[in-house]
């Protein structure tokens, strides 16, 4: 059985940073794509950043150039820095990983951003 298990999240103010943790366990196939979405307050979840396992990352536009996704796979984990947070970042943030067969999901970690 696949887990996926975040921690880093918590409560910081504008222009802190945070940084994300994903560790993924169990039967997963090798090539993959993970990623962080987040589900704003009456909105769909939405793609934050992804990343493959060639390293070819994306990202949404609001968070290009503060927001950085990668990954280690010796240690089957993925992280997200965030630096320059802004009060819209505030969401609970999930991790996913799409491997090709199957789509898992983490149950997420808070992140609070105050102005």
């Amino acid at each position: 059985q696949v887990q996926l298990v975040e921690s880093g999240g918590g409560v910081v103010q504008a222009g802190e940073s945070l940084r994300l943790s994903c560790t993924a366990s169990g039967p997963i196939f090798s090539r993959n794509v993970m990623g962080w979405y987040r589900q704003p307050p009456g909105k769909q979840r939405e793609s934050v950043a992804t990343i493959s396992t060639t390293g070819r990352a994306t990202y949404r536009d609001s968070v290009k150039g503060r927001f950085t996704i990668y990954r280690d796979d010796a240690k089957t984990t993925m992280y997200l820095q965030m630096n320059n947070l802004k009060p819209e970042d505030t969401d609970i943030y999930y991790c996913n990983i799409y491997d090709y067969r199957s789509d898992y999901w983490g149950k997420g970690t808070q992140v609070t951003v105050s102005s």
